[in-house]
């Protein structure tokens, strides 16, 4: 193995080894059970080198949130001593929304910062008027929670204190969000270390030329693997939902010898409803469909992200105006734009699946303890992926834009007020076809203390689009009980729940693929 393919690797595995730390370290479940996090190394510039395999909405997201934080330390003239760390959750410069929280530190060999190592992480609950901040009513930004800008959290290698308070004293569970918080500052410890070391091994001219080498491979490998496709412009239009109210998202795929371009323009305008999509989280989307598209082993990078251009017209769905709220849009708008991408791609390139759930229908509980502190617990669930040519879908998985874990029943009952009644898949919920879709899930539970609840899901009344004859997968459903009485519930809603109230939660099916013989 050449040296420049030796430290390649080496530098993906630091982005790794990242993620265990921070995974190990943290407290709440949706971290420590469901990875909910992301790692990344870029140079001193900020040119993303290495990604860690975890969550796509935030891996796309980097590309542009590290770009915008470059551009406001550079236009401050601030520059990161050696034992700093920026912070920062505004979803207008980190490229997602509000909980999921920023932190960027710098690697110095002697005097000079050589590259820069960087992580999010979804704190359950930063503020705001909804336990898990992901207001489904939010008309605004300032509905969503505390807005961190850009702020150096870490000094001299300890964290400032004052600021800390100020930010913790905003959040419902400040004692679980510390530990998060602690639990990213360790990661992003670990990668200066072990980044430091492979520059001190190596040297800095060898460390440089072997990031060049691999951006470049993956440049080559990407543009290599999309001659495969047809050329020309290929569209398509999918939809997200408010009530029964259909918001309409279009996007039109030119694929070119050069690279690929995504152009939404004809997608609904912003809209004062928590589904907006700042531009790191449209290109985080894209780039996922395509990169899964293309169906090889390419390092995700710079140099495959320099293939796709995306064209997303200001005061879009896709690229809104501050402060439009975006909660949703990172965890529902996203899913939709990866739906988006793939039907236009199956007109052109061999191998697209039918759409999967489409949701990462997003659960948001919360409430006092007996001891007067407040709880607050998030998580999302899986669905049916879609049927392919060749082969089924799977059954009761995340896929797409989440990829996490999913929390076992065990542990959410021994650190909340919950009780599960099931936990199942939810059989024949899969499209039909000569494949079929994989089944939702049916996941269920009682509240044991006065609680409030909330939801952010899709595709309850438009089920993902099938493929070449397959039928549809079945669409979500939600129901809350109260005593004998049961009531059906939209895709977003905030309520509140009393004890031994049950909430039935059905995600989608996948949808099958090919008609049957």
């Amino acid at each position: 193995m050449a040296d420049w393919e030796f430290i390649s690797k080496a530098t993906q595995f630091v982005a790794e080894e990242m993620g265990v730390a921070l995974k190990k370290s943290a407290i709440s479940p949706n971290i420590r059970e469901r990875m909910d996090h992301s790692c990344a190394i870029t140079n001193f510039e900020g040119v993303i080198v290495a990604q860690a395999e975890h969550i796509p909405v935030h891996l796309g997201s980097f590309r542009i949130g590290i770009n915008n934080i470059m551009h406001w330390l550079k236009e401050r003239k601030i520059i990161l001593e050696d034992g700093e760390m920026l912070m920062t959750n505004d979803p207008y410069i980190s490229g997602t929304h509000m909980n999921d929280v920023t932190l960027i530190a710098p690697v110095y060999i002697e005097d000079n910062i050589v590259a820069y190592v960087v992580n999010k992480a979804h704190i359950v609950d930063v503020g705001g008027p909804v336990f898990g901040s992901l207001n489904p009513n939010a008309k605004n930004l300032f509905q969503e929670g505390l807005i961190i800008p850009p702020v150096k959290l870490v000094k001299h290698n300890a964290l400032d204190g004052e600021l800390l308070a100020i930010i913790l004293n905003n959040f419902k569970d400040p004692e679980t969000a510390l530990g998060d918080i602690n639990a990213q500052v360790a990661a992003n410890r670990t990668g200066t270390k072990r980044i430091g070391e492979l520059f001190s091994r190596f040297g800095r001219e060898v460390v440089y030329a072997s990031w060049e080498n691999l951006l470049e491979n993956s440049r080559v490998l990407s543009i290599r693997a999309m001659s495969q496709w047809n050329e020309g412009t290929f569209t398509a239009v999918d939809y997200l939902e408010i009530g029964k109210e259909k918001v309409p998202l279009q996007v039109a795929i030119k694929i070119s010898k050069g690279g690929i371009t995504a152009d939404f323009t004809g997608t609904s305008s912003e809209i004062e409803y928590p589904l907006n999509a700042v531009p790191g989280m449209t290109f985080a989307a894209t780039s996922f469909a395509i990169r899964s598209a293309l169906n090889i082993d390419i390092p995700t990078n710079e140099g495959f992200y320099s293939i796709i251009n995306i064209i997303a017209p200001v005061g879009s769905l896709v690229n809104p105006n501050r402060p439009y709220p975006v909660s949703g849009g990172n965890v529902e708008t996203t899913q939709r734009i990866a739906d988006l991408v793939l039907h236009a791609l199956s007109q052109c390139a061999e191998g697209i699946p039918s759409a999967s759930s489409g949701t990462m229908f997003n659960v948001m509980i919360g409430g006092r303890r007996k001891n007067g502190k407040y709880w607050s617990y998030y998580e999302t669930i899986g669905g049916g992926n879609g049927a392919g040519p060749g082969h089924k879908g799977y059954s009761g998985v995340h896929s797409n834009m989440t990829n996490t874990l999913n929390t076992p029943v065990e542990v959410a009952e021994k650190e909340y007020p919950l009780f599960y009644t099931s936990y199942t898949l939810r059989r024949g919920s899969g499209g039909k076809g000569k494949f079929n879709g994989g089944d939702g899930i049916i996941r269920s539970f009682r509240v044991l203390e006065n609680s409030s609840f909330s939801l952010i899901a899709d595709r309850f009344i438009i089920s993902p689009y099938a493929l070449n004859g397959g039928k549809k997968g079945k669409p979500s459903s939600v129901l809350i009980k109260h005593g004998s009485k049961k009531k059906k519930m939209g895709s977003k809603f905030t309520t509140e729940l009393g004890p031994n109230d049950e909430v039935i939660l059905m995600t989608p099916g996948g949808s099958g693929y090919g008609e049957i013989n």
